[in-house]
Parts: structure tokens; sequence; C-alpha cells
């Protein structure tokens, strides 16, 4: 079996962009480092962040377990027929990675991949945020995405080192196949309400803190429910 590779890199630095008091809301200023450009070369993977790249709003996005967004090549003719957009090209959801030979239903929570000297491990399925509609000026965008099964996934870098188009990514380590990116998502997400899932998701080390709160949240809730 062929291993996956990296068909594109794209960075980005935050910028702003809009018009003060704009009538259209999508014309208004914001900040943002989603217009993201491909890259030939080498660049340093470092724990955080990747060179060349970096995020407007620290908030919501950026940190370790954020280091590197990745998204599928293989979702990018569908979304191209669907939004009816012929230019929309890689890196059109502000991934770092785009990726040849995996998804969502083939990547799992903790799974280890070397890129060269490079080690990266997932730790959460994206949850697509606001900026995508804005970005592309579609006002469901974001909610499309997040119902489609297509968000992409985050990476932590374990070791840094240099990484290029190109690339190809080996599989070290898969310890929880029960937990492919497909259903971290819709258990996060989604509509999963069983909470033995929810509670076994929750227990996994590897995944980010963030939906790890999210899932102890609702377990806490519907405890006291119960």
């Amino acid at each position: 079996m062929t291993n996956p590779r990296i068909l594109s890199i794209q960075v980005g630095m935050p910028k702003t962009y809009g018009i003060e008091d704009a009538d259209d809301p999508m014309d208004r200023i914001w900040a943002t480092s989603f217009f993201k450009q491909p890259v030939k070369g080498p660049l340093w993977l470092g724990i955080e962040p990747l060179e060349g790249n970096a995020q407007a709003d620290l908030r919501a996005h950026g940190g370790p377990d954020k280091a590197v967004l990745s998204y599928a090549a293989a979702h990018y003719p569908d979304w191209r027929v669907e939004l009816g957009l012929s230019n929309f090209p890689y890196g059109a959801f502000a991934e770092n990675f785009t990726v040849e030979g995996m998804s969502e239903e083939t990547v799992c929570i903790g799974d280890t991949y070397a890129l060269g000297d490079a080690r990266i491990q997932v730790s959460q399925s994206r949850g697509p945020c606001w900026k995508i509609a804005r970005r592309w000026r579609i006002e469901d965008l974001t909610e499309r995405v997040l119902k489609s099964g297509r968000p992409g996934w985050y990476c932590r870098v374990l070791r840094e080192g240099e990484v290029a188009p190109g690339m190809t990514l080996e599989l070290l380590e898969r310890p929880h196949p029960r937990f492919p990116i497909s259903r971290v998502h819709t258990v996060v997400y989604g509509s999963e309400r069983d909470l033995a899932v929810i509670a076994a998701l929750a227990d996994i080390p590897e995944l980010a803190a963030k939906p790890r709160e999210r899932l102890e949240s609702r377990l806490a809730k519907a405890t006291i429910a119960d």
C-alpha cells in the first residue's frame, strides 16, 4: 500500500481586510490568516507554529494541539461541484497540509505519523469556524462543512523537522482504531448520545484539551439530569 503524501503546503500571517462601517456584514473589517498561500520549498515544522504561519485569533485557534491543520485533497472535487466554484484551490479551507491518500474515515485520533525526521500526532477533528463562510462569502458554508463529515483534522508536533510538498506520511502508531476522525467529529460536534461512547473518547489521552472539556461538560450535565 502506498503511503499518503502531502500534495500542497499553505501558510499565512494575520492581515486585516474589509471596510469600516460597510453596509454588508461580509465587507466589514476583520482580521484573519485564512488567506494562506502555497509554498514550494521546505519549511520548519516546530512545536508551534509551522514556519510562516500564525493565527489572528489565539483564543479560538493555535496552540500545540492545533499546530497543523490537514485536509483531504479528495474532498476538493466534490466541493467545487457543490459550491459551483471552479476556482477552489488547495488551501481553500485554510489547511496547512493538503494530503493525498488520507481522509476523516482513515485517520484516527492519536495516530502518529513520520514526515522525514518530524513526527506529528492527530489531536482532534476540526470544528469549523465562521471565517470559512466569511472567506468565501457563502453564509451557510461553515454549517455545511460541519455537517458534511469533511471537516479536516488537527495534529500536534511530537518532533520538529523540515517538511515540504511531496513528502510521504508513514503511520508509526495507531492506538485508537475505534475512533477515526469521522467518528470523533460526530461524537464531539454531532448527534452522538451514547454516554459510554462519549466517555470512552473523553478518556483518550491523545485527544486535545478543548474537545475533551466539551465532552466532559456533556457528561456532567447528563449526570445531573439523571
